[in-house]
């Protein structure tokens, strides 16, 4: 059987690959829910990655939800109200939740549509870069649902209430170039390049030292939702500890005999 999740490692960094082009990606099976959330745990648990990329195969990033699987109440979307309340708990929203903790930067490289739980699943990674080809929607509202993946939460953080509202409101489509100008992705370039711009950019972030890396992206998290005066004590601890590792001193060495830095992890 063809893996529903593609896991392919590169020295440093990992790509992972929705694979299930013949639903354009839909986030709703559960196979491929359960194969995202191993993943990610399995990325926390490798200390040799230090970046991931995120895409989808064939012409989507994802669709979402399985439409069929709506019509037919099947999957996810089985059953009486609590039933499907627990489809989604026990499925997408694990999704959001393990890549929300995941311990490495996460590059989302939007090949295609990415509309509903696929646009919300894009603003669970940290980066994203997108192919001329995109397009992003939070369309739940067109087949009369809402956000069930924390898009509520997640939309507005990336481009500000009033326009997560538009998008939510309208269910409207948002090309490219306007989700460069919205502050929803942080670079548009050419199809073809692609990911060859994603692995480029995971290289220049994978030359870093890993632990500070994954240190760093939890401040980050931490500072969405923190008071800054718990950040600052956070950030204290975790530069005590940076301090007494054996990649910054390599790095400081390199600075001030004016070569690269070769980063290990100690």
């Amino acid at each position: 059987m063809t893996e529903k999740l593609l896991y392919e490692q590169d020295g440093a960094v990992v790509t992972l690959t929705f694979n299930m082009p013949e639903t354009r990606n839909a986030l709703t099976d559960h196979d491929l829910c359960d194969a995202i959330v191993a993943a990610m745990g399995r990325i926390n648990h490798d200390q040799s990655v230090r970046v991931a990329i995120v895409t989808g195969a064939g012409k989507a990033f994802s669709s979402g939800g399985n439409l069929k699987h709506m019509k037919e109440k099947q999957g996810t979307f089985a059953g009486d109200a609590v039933a499907v309340k627990d489809g989604y708990r026990k499925g997408i929203q694990r999704v959001a939740r393990a890549m929300w903790e995941c311990e490495v930067p996460l590059i989302a490289a939007v090949n295609g549509p990415a509309y509903g739980a696929g646009c919300d699943t894009t603003c669970l990674c940290d980066i994203r870069i997108a192919s001329s080809a995109a397009t992003f929607a939070e369309n739940f509202v067109n087949v009369g649902l809402i956000s069930g993946d924390g898009g509520a939460w997640l939309l507005p953080r990336q481009v500000g209430l009033s326009r997560a509202a538009e998008m939510s409101f309208t269910a409207d489509p948002v090309d490219a170039e306007t989700a460069l100008a919205w502050g929803l992705v942080s670079r548009v370039v050419a199809p073809e390049e692609l990911l060859p711009a994603a692995r480029a950019l995971a290289a220049r972030i994978a030359r870093n030292p890993p632990r500070q890396l994954r240190m760093a992206k939890r401040l980050l998290r931490e500072g969405l939702n923190t008071r800054l005066d718990s950040v600052l004590e956070l950030a204290a601890a975790y530069q005590g500890a940076c301090h007494q590792t054996a990649d910054h001193d390599e790095a400081v060495d390199a600075l001030l005999e004016k070569r690269g830095a070769v980063f290990t992890g100690g």
